[in-house]
């Protein structure tokens, strides 16, 4: 793995909790989210930092495996079991992904002109596990609404 990207990883894995605690005040005040609100914080802050965590081992690998669709069809029973709206569920994984961006940032470590280049190869990985996370959450969730299952809301 190159410097750099052990040094993003590094990042996430050490800072999830404080990376989560800005999300959830985020995703808790955005107007594209107002179900967030009604839901316990430190249970959304716990489920974001699963997910940085998760994510952290996922960009590492050279493809994704049978774990991480495992682990994207968990979240989004999860989701659908806190009764999170679909779309709000996948905003707020964009929420997510912009805060781990915006924390690197925000810690400078990219800050030389070989660095800017290594920071685009990097921002494309996070970006395409994203998207991966994003179209398997979204077929999970859909397959949850086509069952019926009964999601609790507001827990």
């Amino acid at each position: 793995m190159k410097p750099y990207a052990a040094k993003y990883l590094e990042l996430i894995q050490y800072h999830a909790e404080k990376m989560a605690k800005r999300w959830a005040s985020d995703v808790r005040s955005n107007l594209k989210t107002p179900f967030y609100r009604l839901l316990d914080e430190q249970k959304i802050v716990s489920q974001c930092i699963r997910f940085y965590q998760y994510f952290s081992k996922m960009f590492v690998d050279e493809k994704l495996s049978k774990d991480s669709l495992t682990y994207f069809k968990t979240y989004a029973r999860e989701c659908y079991d806190m009764g999170i709206p679909m779309d709000e569920a996948i905003y707020g994984l964009i929420l997510m992904r912009r805060h781990i961006w915006l924390y690197a940032e925000f810690q400078t470590i990219f800050f030389t002109g070989i660095d800017q280049m290594q920071a685009v190869d990097t921002l494309s990985r996070t970006i395409l596990l994203f998207d991966y996370a994003v179209h398997d959450i979204t077929k999970e969730y859909q397959e949850l609404m086509k069952e019926g299952k009964s999601g609790k809301k507001g827990k």
